[in-house]
Formats: structure tokens, sequence, C-alpha cells
């Protein structure tokens, strides 16, 4: 049909998505943590970055497979079971995950002044950046895809700053700072590992939405693989770039590293003016996550594995009741971090974020393996399954253990869904569910 890719991302909408979903407000406060780490931080930074690039590449290979989410692409290679957990997992981490960026956008306009620096204005202002952000999404993916566009172009503007100023001290006779004496040991370079390891996740978004990528065989692989491998570069330049511009104790009691970098050699302004990027920065990759969340929302009740109603869509097939639902899981998690008695929580769900992501990493590898035998892309898809398991070592045991409950809640939420729905005369799977089977005849 001629009309047939009309409200569907191309493939600049796509890689801003990669992008976007990516660059958020964790790089740049990012440093503060891999400060106190010295030299490790340095090994970190192409360690985490090599990892994700074959992740990526792994995940560009099962989006061949077709651009109906990444829970049908991993169902064709697994079944349907595992192709929940996945999916599942992908889930809570994302709105988990969403809920530490609404508070980074915040908590960054805190830093302009007036009215945005009273302490009661971080939740208030975060939970209207869900809404705001749900409602643009509300009117489709190309609305979300071109505000991610605009954001992506703001974002990256205190990263090339700081790499510029980086440059500009090299190539004068001032010297870079010593990085803290902390000595390099498997454990530190972990630590450091993880954590870099989760400013760098975000990408796998373009995978969730369903049906809604043009040319997804051909778009989704280019714009996964590429636009990730901007952003491994970027913040390996300005990652590193950082820590040798300040000394390591100024940046780990700095609120804003990026900002006092800025402000050092271009005043006071600047420092505004990096915190309403890292606060579009933060905004930006929110987008990302409430579009690839209600997708992946909607991907699950089409099965079946959560009520019938989320599969409801309007316009251009946007599941507006799914974004509802997560931005609602979204604001109860800001209000219940809104309490002191909750606040070691914030801290936990970082971790547990990224506990939940990495199912979505190793079963993806684990389909690219199965789907080509190619030498070549099999010796890349074994060293993202390396780095998997290295991930999960540095995310730590707690998290990993709360992934398996969550995990485990999600398969007896799932038996009961479809327990009700067939009950309820629910959309029958083959009707529902865009991709066909393999080996059917449809």
């Amino acid at each position: 049909m001629a009309d047939s890719d009309e409200g569907k991302m191309g493939i600049w909408m796509t890689s801003a998505l990669v992008v976007g979903t990516v660059i958020g407000a964790g790089i740049f406060m990012l440093p503060v943590s891999l400060a106190p780490l010295g030299p490790n931080a340095l090994w970190a930074w192409p360690i985490s970055g090599i990892g994700i690039l074959c992740i990526a590449f792994a995940l560009a290979q099962v989006s061949r497979l077709g651009g109906d989410g990444i829970q049908a692409n991993i169902e064709r290679e697994f079944g349907p079971t595992v192709a929940f957990l996945v999916a599942w997992s992908f889930w809570f981490s994302n709105w988990v995950a969403g809920a530490s960026l609404a508070v980074g956008a915040a908590a960054a306009l805190s830093f302009i002044g007036a009215p945005f620096n009273a302490s009661q204005s971080v939740v208030p202002l975060a939970v209207l950046c869900v809404v705001v952000l749900t409602i643009v999404n509300a009117f489709g993916v190309r609305a979300a895809g071109g505000l991610s566009i605009l954001t992506v172009a703001i974002k990256v503007l205190p990263l090339l700053a700081v790499v510029w100023l980086f440059a500009e001290r090299g190539s004068g006779p001032a010297p870079f700072e010593q990085l803290a004496p902390t000595p390099i040991t498997f454990a530190n370079v972990a630590a450091a590992t993880a954590l870099t390891f989760y400013a760098l996740t975000g990408f796998e978004n373009a995978t969730a939405p369903v049906g809604k990528v043009r040319d997804a065989e051909r778009t989704l692989p280019r714009a996964i693989f590429r636009g990730t491998l901007f952003v491994v570069i970027l913040y390996m330049a300005a990652g590193t770039a950082i820590l040798l511009l300040l000394p390591a104790e100024v940046i780990v009691n700095s609120p804003a590293p990026y900002a006092d970098v800025l402000v050092s050699r271009w005043g006071n302004f600047a420092a505004s003016l990096a915190a309403l990027t890292i606060a579009v920065s933060a905004f930006g990759c929110l987008n990302g996550l409430i579009l690839g969340t209600g997708e992946l929302t909607y991907s699950l009740a089409l099965r079946g594995d959560l009520p019938a109603s989320l599969a409801k869509t309007r316009g251009a097939g946007t599941p507006v009741l799914a974004q509802v639902i997560v931005a609602i899981l979204m604001i109860l998690l800001l209000l219940a971090n809104s309490s002191r008695a909750t606040a070691s929580l914030f801290t936990f769900i970082i971790l547990l974020s990224a506990a939940g992501i990495l199912p979505l990493y190793a079963v993806g590898a684990l389909a690219a393996w199965k789907a080509n035998p190619n030498i070549g892309s099999r010796l890349i898809v074994g060293v993202a399954l390396v780095f998997v398991l290295f991930a999960a070592y540095g995310v730590g045991l707690e998290a990993n253990l709360w992934c398996l409950v969550l995990l485990g809640a999600g398969l007896a939420i799932r038996a009961v869904m479809h327990r009700l729905n067939s009950r309820g005369g629910s959309i029958p799977l083959g009707e529902a569910i865009p991709a066909a089977p393999p080996g059917s005849s449809a």
C-alpha cells in the first residue's frame, strides 16, 4: 500500500531514538563515582565500550528477523516463554530507569535557580516531566522521534565542549590533573565497568516498537549499531577528559562536574547553560524510555501476558493506555522515593535496572548466535556473552537476586493473565501478533 509507511520512523528518527535513550543524566554525574577509582576508570571505558558494541551488533542481527518488536524476534528463536521473560525484564528495567531520569531532569533544573531550586520542587518537576512526555508519546512514534532528534542535537553540546577543552589543554603548557592513586585490580575494574556499562545502556529501546519502523530489517540494524558506536566514541572521549581536567577531590564533591569544567573556562553563564542542557538530556532520554516501555507493554498485552485492554491503540497504532500505565508506575516510584525513609531505594533501583536489562542482552546474543552461523559474527557475539557475565558480576549479587524474584513474579502474573484472558475471550494470538511464527503460511 502506498501509505503503509505513514506514521513510521525512518533512519534518522530511529538513530536519534538510539542515541537519545543512551545519553541521559547518568553520564553527567558518572565522574563523581568514577573519580575515586582512578586509572581503573580508564580501563573501564574501552572494556564497556567494546562489550556494548558487541551486544549492539547482536541485537542488530536479531532485528534483521523483522520489525515486530524484540519479543516477537526472540520468540521466533526460543519460543514464547523465553521471549516473555526477556520482554518482562526489559519492561521493568525501563520504567524503573525512567523514574531516575525524571529526577535527574528535575535536579539539573535546580542548578538554574528559582523557582526550580526549592527542595520540595524536585519530585513535582519529575512527575511533570513524566506527564508531559506521556502526552507527547500519545501523538505517535513520529512525535516522540521528532523530539528525540531535537534533544540529541542539544544534549551532545556539553560533552563536545569538554572534549574541546581537553584538546585545548593538551596542546598547551598546562599539565593534565592527576588521577586518584587507586590500585588497578580486577574488582576495581569490574566496579568501574559496571558504572560505565549502565551509562551506555538504552540503545535496545529501538527494538521495542512493534511494526512502527520503516523498512525495519535494514533501518534497525543500521540505527542500532551506528548510533551506539557514536555514543561509545563520544563517551570514551568526554568521560576520560573530565577525569583529567579536574582534580579527583573536586570531582568527588561536585554536584555537576561538567558544569564545573565549563565554568572554569567560560564563566557562570556556561554552567547554567550546561545545567539546562543536562536537564534536556535527561528529558530526551526519558522520552525514549516512555516510548520503548509503552511498546513493550503493548507487545506483552498482544500475547495475553498483560490485560488485553493494554493492546488497544489509536491513530497510527499508538498504545495510549499502555503508555499511561507506564507513566503511573514511574510516578508511583517517584512518590515512594520522595519519602526520607525510602531514600536508599533510589540508589538500589539503578542497579536493579542494570540487572534487568542483562537477560535481554544475554538472550539477544544467543538468538544472534543461532540465527547467524558466520564465524566472524559468532566471535563478536561470544565477546558480547562474556561481557554480559562480567557486567552481571559488577552489578552485584543483591540486584541480580531481586531480578530473579521479579522474573518469577512475572511468570506468575503471566499464568494468571493467560487464564483470565482465555476466559474473557481476548483477541486470539494469531490475530493480535503481527509476526507469524516461522513456517506458517502467513
